[in-house]
């Protein structure tokens, strides 16, 4: 019987692996995925200092060792306001090919075992959690997706519409100069956004992203609505190796249960719903979950108290800013108050890429910017 048997290989599941064979050298862990790697994901493919944090905690911080940093970061709100500033720690941006391949290496030199396999049941016992009837662990870790065969066997159900967004992702030539990473925000059908992540190599992340609800009340929908909108916001770039994907949003996470089974990444709805990031997440949880699988008594109940104390109140604050921020002048008032103050600025990154709180800075900094609105009045 394995100790933990974690199904998905992505970058949480690849950090769970990574986490228990860290708390435990000698447990017997196997890496499950439906996939050979390299393979492809759709995604912005950044990697935030956050979770280069996470990489370091991991002992995998190598597998960005030959990657550029990406210091300029560029946000145009809806009403076409622009900011403009360096990253106090900078970004990296990475093809999935690439990375979700590094990290499974990590995880299998340090241990783990790697089978191709598609899970499909999924029984819970008293001593042990049973896949397919003839793969038993002590505890499994779901990190196959918010819609993989782990959530929804624990009875989670589908991500609900009113908390998921849709993207469209492929690569262009990056446009000349020092890479930025571009994000423009659109008033139709808000929220909305383009992106435009430089790689450091001459290429760059191209897409666009919507929520869904604001895809279902437009009149076109669907592939054809994402591909023309990615057109028409970044006018003139050809891009590559186009791929759509849902992203479940944490505004509505499942929850974890007692016992022997734990959710990560995607498969516990952990995407932001400001800014569409789930690497820092991933690795997060994916770490939380592997140090909970190994540290025995009931893990469920370990994981859910640690993953609350490290993102409680981050959630919490992203879930009320992403509310207020349905209206796009909050938006336009945000990326002002981040043109004028560092602090703002630097408050809205931590916000949107890792475990940052609405703080006092960026509050004061938007009752600055509707002073002078009110007044006018």
């Amino acid at each position: 019987m394995w100790d933990v048997v974690v199904v998905g290989a992505g970058p949480a599941g690849s950090a769970a692996a990574l986490a228990a064979l860290r708390a435990r050298p000698h447990a017997r862990v196997l890496l499950v995925d439906r996939h050979d790697f390299p393979r492809d994901k759709s995604c912005g493919d950044g990697i935030a200092p956050q979770a280069l944090d996470e990489l370091a905690r991991l002992g995998a911080a190598h597998v960005l060792a030959d990657r550029v940093p990406v210091h300029r970061l560029r946000l145009q709100a809806p009403d076409g306001r622009v900011v403009a500033g360096r990253l106090r720690r900078p970004d990296f941006v990475v093809p999935r090919t690439v990375f979700d391949a590094r990290l499974v290496d990590a995880a299998v030199h340090r241990g783990a075992q790697l089978v191709r396999r598609t899970v499909r049941r999924l029984e819970v016992r008293s001593d042990r959690v049973v896949l397919d009837g003839d793969l038993a662990a002590r505890v499994v870790i779901g990190a196959d997706g918010a819609n993989g065969v782990v959530r929804r066997q624990l009875g989670a159900g589908r991500q609900p519409e009113t908390a998921a967004a849709v993207a469209v992702r492929g690569y262009a030539p990056a446009p000349p100069g020092e890479p930025e990473q571009v994000i423009l925000m659109s008033r139709r059908d808000w929220p909305a956004y383009a992106w435009s992540f430089a790689a450091g190599d001459g290429t760059a992340n191209v897409g666009f992203g919507m929520l869904l609800p604001s895809l279902r009340a437009s009149t076109r929908g669907g592939r054809a609505e994402l591909h023309g909108r990615l057109q028409e916001m970044l006018p003139g770039v050809e891009a590559e190796r186009l791929v759509s994907h849902h992203l479940p949003l944490s505004t509505a996470r499942p929850r974890q249960p007692r016992g022997r089974v734990l959710l990560a990444g995607d498969a516990m709805s952990l995407i932001n719903p400001l800014t569409g990031e789930g690497i820092f997440y991933a690795l997060l949880s994916g770490r939380l979950a592997g140090v909970a699988a190994v540290s025995g008594g009931d893990s469920g109940a370990a994981y859910d108290t640690a993953l609350r104390r490290e993102l409680g109140r981050h959630l919490r604050h992203t879930t009320v800013l992403a509310r207020l921020s349905r209206r796009p002048a909050v938006v336009g008032l945000g990326v002002a108050a981040a043109g004028r103050s560092p602090a703002a600025f630097d408050a809205l990154v931590e916000l949107g890429l890792g475990r940052g709180l609405i703080t006092p800075g960026l509050v004061g900094g938007i009752a600055r910017e509707v002073g002078p609105l009110l007044r006018r009045r």
